[in-house]
């Protein structure tokens, strides 16, 4: 199970403690896309989302989307924030998570994952030796695919506690 536990489980992006994370050596964050930054399949982000991109590049960290979608609409949300973003991550796979290491000139303590799924991106990044933090999903609108996993999911987050910043 702790390959499936995140270091942090919080309620939205708006809540990670950057200030905490960035004592910790946390430089970097590289995050999911759907239902982490924007709804599923939605092309647009919120002004809130746009300010919490700006105050963590304000407070110094790099930034960069890895999403499981399509090009067009990963560097669309990429472009719009202003970060580097890798299309058709495979993820729960490592090479995305490789990848961003280097693009954003991290090493693995230096990095963590933000993303709304158990068994892509918290699976993904404990595998790539990397924090993981686990955000509730922004929306109940999903690919479906996604849907059959969140049932999976339900069955394990009651083992996956709530963590503090460790």
């Amino acid at each position: 199970m702790n390959i499936l536990r995140p270091d942090l489980y919080v309620d939205s992006l708006h809540d990670i403690p950057m200030g905490r994370l960035h004592n910790k050596g946390i430089r970097g964050f590289v995050l999911d896309l759907d239902n982490t930054i924007t709804e599923w399949n939605n092309k647009e982000v919120t002004p809130e989302v746009i300010e919490w991109f700006k105050k963590a590049d304000a407070k110094g960290f790099k930034l960069c989307i890895a999403s499981n979608n399509n090009e067009d609409r990963v560097a669309r949300v990429g472009r719009m924030l202003g970060v580097p973003f890798l299309s058709k991550a495979a993820k729960p796979r490592r090479r995305a998570y490789r990848k961003a290491l280097s693009l954003l000139e991290l090493d693995q303590k230096e990095l963590a994952v933000v993303g709304d799924q158990v068994f892509t991106d918290v699976l993904g990044g404990n595998r790539a030796g990397l924090y993981t933090i686990l955000v509730a999903p922004i929306s109940s609108v999903e690919f479906f695919g996604t849907r059959i996993m969140r049932r999976v999911e339900r069955l394990v987050l009651p083992f996956l506690s709530k963590n503090e910043v460790k």
